[in-house]
């Protein structure tokens, strides 16, 4: 599972794209709406695309802020940033432009990259579709090194935006051996970019010399037919996504020769143990593959899904280049089964993989965590809980929203729900659920049906004492939820 050319000298990450397509030009490399561009192409696009940059004041050590969508112009860009430099900072293409400003003014950019709606006052501002002018040169430009390769953003819901940098310089070694993906594959990103996980695997795809196809948009019967259409081998889902698919009628699902696959990776949310045994009962255990961890690169585990039929419920054991804790909130470890928070701490030592701007890290004698609590058993394997921002106590029993809304995404008329904690006279918090229904949903807002259906599945204080129903998107192609931003606007309604 290791991608290696036999070089041991790293590459500039802006020279990547040269390299590959002097050994073979026409090498697929970026797949978008049906046009494929080759490494040549890409490379010769990103060089003009830099000269664009650079008559807009980038320089090396600059930061560009990218409020970009998934498209091939967002490969573009990114290389073109690396290509003079500098450090791309990813931010979603949708966000507000109070949420974008307070992002723009701790990352303090050279240039603002997005649509109109991106436009901030006061910011160097570049509308995506402008092209670059045809005087522009699509030749090699000098080489340049960015001291930082990326800087994605975190919180921004909470409105305290912090930005994760990511402390690896723009360099790529092509002998180092990689894990995941393999020589010569293709991978399918149905992801937004603006997330770290597709950013990191459609990027260190076209560091390898591989071909991305990219979705734009994820939508579940598309997925299938491009995963079909161009024999994919590897892809990234999160269980938003992996739901959607299931929820597709099984004579459509089935229909689609999916045998490319190699590998099936889930991540970034907590994946439902239903939905995981009913992927493994379709693909069969040797196709999936689930990673844990965060942005910040301090640590995580893996599991195979062979491993996880006799684990079922964990997310594995801690990856080589990390350690891994349990601790309690005095700072104790946790003996195997007990509940505390996940903690790691990295070979290369605390604080040698990130820092983050307008954030202070939650540490532990050098150990840090992404807030998240679970348990490990007897073998080592760990298993989460929630995030302790998100635990609901109610009435003084501790209750995860994740076990709540995997039993409800088991109803066959729910596509998603989002379990909160409101206010409660009485109990302190109590349990509300926030349902997202299908389209031709029977029972679309009956809370009854709800609950008799989780009788049997939840203990009682863990099934919810009141209930909405939507239609509406709860979570992002990425599976996130901005749980807190939904908790206030429930709390300020009531008020």
């Amino acid at each position: 599972m290791n991608v290696t050319d036999g070089s041991t000298s790293p590459v500039p990450l802006g020279d990547l794209l040269a390299r590959h397509s002097e050994k073979d030009p026409a090498r697929p490399a970026v797949t978008y709406n049906e046009m494929t561009t080759s490494y040549a192409e890409l490379d010769a696009r990103a060089n003009r695309r830099a000269r664009q940059l650079e008559t807009m004041g980038v320089c090396e050590g600059d930061v560009v802020t990218l409020a970009v969508p998934n498209s091939l112009e967002f490969y573009e860009i990114v290389f073109a940033v690396w290509k003079l430099g500098a450090t791309p900072n990813i931010v979603s293409s949708r966000l507000p432009v109070a949420e974008l400003r307070a992002i723009v003014e701790i990352a303090g950019p050279r240039l603002i990259i997005g649509e109109e709606s991106a436009r901030v006052d006061g910011w160097n501002f570049l509308a995506t579709g402008t092209k670059p002018g045809t005087d522009l040169s699509p030749d090699p430009l000098p080489t340049k090194v960015a001291s930082r390769w990326k800087m994605h953003t975190s919180g921004g819901s909470t409105g305290r935006p912090k930005l994760i940098v990511d402390k690896q310089s723009g360099l790529y070694d092509p002998g180092k051996a990689r894990s995941i993906q393999l020589a010569g594959e293709t991978m399918l990103n149905p992801g937004p970019l603006y997330h770290n996980a597709p950013f990191v695997g459609s990027f260190q795809s076209l560091f390898a010399g591989n071909h991305v196809v990219e979705m734009g948009r994820f939508d579940p019967l598309r997925a299938l037919e491009l995963i079909e259409r161009h024999k994919i081998n590897v892809v990234s889902f999160v269980p938003t996504m992996m739901n959607r698919i299931w929820r597709l009628p099984a004579e459509q699902r089935g229909s689609f020769d999916l045998s490319s696959l190699r590998l099936v990776i889930h991540l970034a949310s907590i994946c439902p143990a239903w939905l995981k045994q009913a992927w493994i009962d379709w693909l069969g255990p040797d196709r999936i593959f689930e990673i844990y961890g965060g942005s910040e690169l301090f640590g995580g585990t893996a599991i195979t899904g062979r491993e996880w039929l006799s684990h079922k419920g964990s997310v594995g054991k801690v990856r080589p280049g990390a350690q891994m804790r349990i601790l309690d909130e005095q700072g104790k470890e946790c003996a195997p089964g007990e509940i505390g928070e996940i903690y790691f701490l990295p070979d290369t030592g605390p604080n040698s993989t990130y820092e983050y701007i307008g954030a202070q890290a939650k540490t532990m004698d050098g150990w840090q965590t992404y807030g998240d609590l679970g348990h490990v058993d007897e073998e080592g394997y760990l298993y989460i809980a929630d995030r302790r921002t998100d635990m609901i106590v109610s009435g003084g029993a501790n209750i995860f929203p994740a076990e709540v809304e995997a039993a409800l995404d088991q109803h066959p008329n729910v596509l998603s729900s989002i379990v909160i904690g409101l206010p409660d006279a009485d109990l302190g918090q109590r349990v509300h659920a926030i349902v997202q229904m299908g389209e031709n949903a029977d029972e679309r807002s009956d809370a009854d049906v709800m609950r008799e259906f989780l009788s049997d599945k939840l203990v009682r204080y863990k099934i919810p004492r009141t209930f909405e129903f939507t239609s509406e998107n709860l979570r992002d192609d990425a599976g996130k939820a901005r749980r807190s931003q939904l908790r206030e606007e429930r709390i300020a309604s009531a008020s």
